[in-house]
């Protein structure tokens, strides 16, 4: 069974780079432009992991994981935060909202996917 993950991502640019990566590493991508979006996607397509960007129009990706985490079919579910926040509280904030991991924009496609991989296996 191929493993799908939401990928939570306003920009384009973005999301069109890290669906593609996912795709080619054999992976099932959902994709979802706005916090919102994340949140009823997620509830819908229980997905195997999320990437979680934080700056997201409406609802942030900090809130949107909190909400995650709130449902119980979905507290397992690992979310990743990909952002371009990297001020030093940021990775505490991500992982106190619920994150399991953090990465800073420009991510090494190397890095999340060995980190995809370790997570889903």
């Amino acid at each position: 069974m191929t493993e799908r993950i939401l990928i939570v991502e306003d920009g384009e640019d973005n999301r069109r780079i890290m669906n593609d990566l996912l795709v080619a590493a054999g992976y099932e991508v959902v994709l979802a432009a706005t916090g919102d979006e994340g949140l009823a996607l997620a509830k819908a397509e229980r997905p195997d992991l999320i990437l979680m960007d934080i700056k997201l129009p409406g609802m942030d990706g900090l809130e949107v994981t909190r909400q995650i985490k709130a449902e119980p079919a979905l507290q397992a579910t690992p979310v990743f935060a990909v952002t371009s926040y990297a001020m030093s509280d940021d990775n505490a904030r991500a992982l106190a909202a619920g994150c399991d991991a953090y990465f800073s924009k420009p991510v090494s496609p190397r890095k999340l996917l060995a980190k995809i991989r370790e997570t889903l296996a």
